[in-house]
């Protein structure tokens, strides 16, 4: 490959996956220094690469503009807006365009950008026959984004400084650091990510007050609560079901200013949610609770851990078959939470 051709790396979501994709942007730096690096992502995870130092642009793909044009009736609109969309990827003339996502939907944006070199990341749902050629997803399963550093080393990428990177700007760096001080937590604060999309992600709603109130009995952490905007009634009923009221921040920070937050906490506690996965490419201490999901086991950092009781059912990912009891979940007891915290704190 010519050391200026042009590269387009696709993976439009969830936040959880374009973190663990991440260090391809360096990979990608590292062998073709001169070449032209985009990102194309969904509007909603378009920000944790906005800051990446590795990348040229991030090109956002309005699907939710294109939906309410379609509910709306406004076809004509939507297809004018399709219309602007393709050529302004055509304008780009990309040489090489790589699916890491590997559904139906990314690949048809990945040969809508014409490049004429395109890499389909274990295509499924037909997006196989939109590339020029398909890898496998290999790697060690249970090694936390081996699957990516499986495709770097297929494309002959250098994989020996392979790490995560999430990166913000100045201005989030001063949101932290104003919010730590207002809030007293000065002398250290666990984070805490309890919030995912999936129910049979989560952990038993009780349990995190009576994590958090041991935690600051000893070692004597407070807690930062984080989620989303649609979490804020979750994390209400968690805060005032215990002795502790945790600092809830939950639907009141942008993605980058939890990520900043994170990146200054000293220790983090989490279910398998975009959040979480952060801990550790910040290298903060983190305890990740898993369950459905099983994305890794080996988070290659001495100081994060995975707590994962598997049963004859695990992992049912988006198919759970316990009508809601979710055992796997309901097996983490708040002992084994606080003694492995204060394990990975020592």
């Amino acid at each position: 490959m010519r050391q200026d051709k042009r590269i387009l790396l696709v993976r439009l979501s969830a936040i959880g996956d374009i973190v663990f994709a991440s260090p391809l942007v360096a990979a990608f730096r590292h062998a073709y220094p001169r070449a032209h690096i985009a990102w194309l992502a969904q509007p909603e995870c378009a920000p944790l690469l906005a800051h990446h130092p590795g990348l040229d642009e991030v090109i956002e793909w309005p699907v939710k503009d294109w939906k309410a044009l379609f509910r709306a009736r406004r076809f004509g609109e939507l297809l004018r807006a399709y219309r602007r969309f393709r050529t302004d990827l055509l304008a780009r003339r990309f040489d090489l365009a790589v699916d890491l996502q590997g559904l139906l939907k990314s690949g048809l944006l990945t040969r809508l950008s014409g490049a004429p070199e395109r890499i389909g990341l274990g295509s499924r749902e037909g997006s196989n026959w939109l590339m020029t050629s398909v890898l496998p997803r290999g790697g060690e399963s249970e090694r936390i984004g081996s699957e990516y550093r499986f495709l770097a080393r297929a494309l002959g990428l250098p994989t020996t400084n392979f790490d995560m990177a999430v990166h913000y700007s100045a201005a989030e760096d001063a949101f932290a650091a104003s919010l730590i001080e207002r809030k007293g937590l000065t002398g250290g604060f666990a984070v805490f990510c309890p919030f995912t999309t999936r129910p049979q992600k989560h952990w038993i709603e009780p349990r995190w007050a009576e994590l958090v109130d041991r935690l600051y009995a000893e070692p004597g952490l407070p807690a930062v609560m984080l989620g989303g905007p649609a979490d804020r009634e979750a994390a209400e009923r968690i805060c005032n079901s215990g002795t502790v009221t945790p600092n809830n921040l939950a639907g009141e920070t942008t993605l980058l200013q939890a990520a900043a937050v994170i990146d200054r906490s000293s220790l983090l506690v989490g279910v398998d949610t975009g959040l979480s996965h952060m801990g550790i490419a910040f290298g903060r201490p983190s305890l990740l609770l898993f369950g459905s999901t099983r994305p890794y086991l080996d988070t290659t950092r001495a100081g994060a851990r995975v707590l994962y009781h598997p049963l004859d059912c695990s992992p049912c990912k988006r198919r759970p078959t316990c009508n809601g009891a979710f055992d796997c979940m309901r097996s983490i007891s708040v002992d084994e939470v606080y003694i492995a915290a204060k394990n990975i704190l020592e």
